[in-house]
Order: structure tokens, then sequence, then C-alpha cells
């Protein structure tokens, strides 16, 4: 059974306020996307990986993380207007051999291979399983005028993150049903929710983050190498 993991690109970031694309950022000597495809490229559980891009930053990319240096790569494509719209370019060009799919955020460069182990171990062709770890805070829902409606229980409510897997199979027809449909999600899991398919969270941890504002990019430091002493 083969695995493949779809690296999403092409966003812009506009968060970060950075002026370019955030996966290009340097962080410890490389690019964030580097660092990203690096940790695909060095688990044993992983035989390919697939990287959404922007159009207008599809050569930059594989020139920057080219099939000569990471093997597992299976090809580049191009992504969409939304998250939502890449994840399906990248669902119906990765090849139908790949059975299982691991979709990741390319601005979340510290997953590591007992996370992906973790996760993989729990998933079936009937539960698509993510990352996530307890919020810490507690959460109000508001309504428009900023007034609390509701105080979920804490111990019910997770930060989700990812990679997030599924059998191939049942996310891209769970994709392709959200298109014709129009329904419009954040993340993976919100799709396979919205057509039946059963989605499992497991614990990931809280250094998984995603690089989203300048904050961000001053605590990936302080990650990298926390990040670094849980691989040895």
């Amino acid at each position: 059974m083969k695995t493949a993991a779809i690296i999403l690109a092409a966003g812009s970031g506009k968060r970060m306020q950075a002026g370019k694309n955030k996966v290009f950022l340097t962080l410890q000597g490389k690019t964030v996307l580097e660092h990203t495809v690096q940790a695909f490229q060095e688990s044993a559980l992983i035989d390919g990986i697939l990287l959404v891009t922007k159009d207008t930053e599809a050569a930059w990319v594989a020139q920057l993380i080219p099939q000569s240096k990471y093997d597992k790569i299976i090809g580049y494509t191009i992504g969409g207007k939304e998250r939502q719209d890449s994840v399906l370019c990248g669902l119906e060009y990765l090849p139908a051999a790949y059975e299982r799919v691991l979709i990741h955020d390319g601005a979340r460069p510290f997953v590591t291979e007992a996370l992906i182990e973790k996760l993989l171990a729990q998933m079936t062709p009937q539960c698509g399983v993510i990352a996530g770890v307890p919020v810490k805070d507690t959460i109000k829902r508001v309504d428009a005028q900023g007034m609390v409606q509701e105080t979920p229980a804490r111990s019910q409510l997770w930060q989700v993150q990812t990679p997030q897997c599924f059998y191939r199979a049942a996310i891209l027809e769970c994709y392709q049903r959200a298109q014709a449909d129009g329904f419009a999600a954040t993340d993976d899991a919100s799709v396979a929710e919205q057509y039946g398919l059963p989605v499992k969270v497991e614990e990931a941890y809280y250094e998984n983050i995603k690089l989203t504002t300048p904050e961000d990019l001053e605590t990936a430091g302080i990650f990298y190498q926390r990040v670094r002493k849980q691989k040895k």
C-alpha cells in the first residue's frame, strides 16, 4: 500500500506581512518549505510527495525543491484560489496507486516521523485521522455584537493541525461533491464530515504550528531546536 504526502504551498501569506509567500521565508538557514518537505522525504512511511504551488511560483519551487535532491517527489501541480481548491487539484493529480494521503500545510515545518506513524496507524478506509491538540484557553461563542452565547466545555475542544490523513478515494469523492455543491471549508476534515466520512483526532504537540504571523516566525526558532531534540 503506497502513501503520499500532498504539501500545500500555494498560499499568499498576507498575515505574515513578509511581501512574499511565507513558505519561502528562512528558518535556520533553509526555507520553511524545505524543512517541511525534508520531514516527509526522511519518513520511511511516505512513498511519494506532491507539491501544490501557485502558477507564478511553480518554476521557483521546482528549482528550490528539485526531484534530483528529493527523490520521493511525484511532481508539482498548480493550486487554486482557496486552500480547498488546491487540495482538490492535488488529489486529482495524485496517481491512483497512492491509496493513502496525508494533506499537509507547507508552512507547518515541524511534523515528525512519530506523528506521521501515529496518524497512519489509526486510519482506515472508513475513517480519516487528523492531528490536533487540546485547547488551553476557555472558548466563547459570541454573536455579531460580541455578546456571549455559549461557553463550550473545554474538554471537548481541540485545535486542529495537519497532517490530515485519509484514503485517497474516500476524501477525493468528498472534495468532488463539495465542489459540485459549492460547499466551502477551511480544512479537510470539515469536507469529510460534511459528506459522512468519520474523522478521528489524534493528539499531536503544540510545536506543530503553522507559521502565519511574524510572531510565529520568532517562536519557530525555539520550536525548531525542541523538535530536533525529540527526533534524536
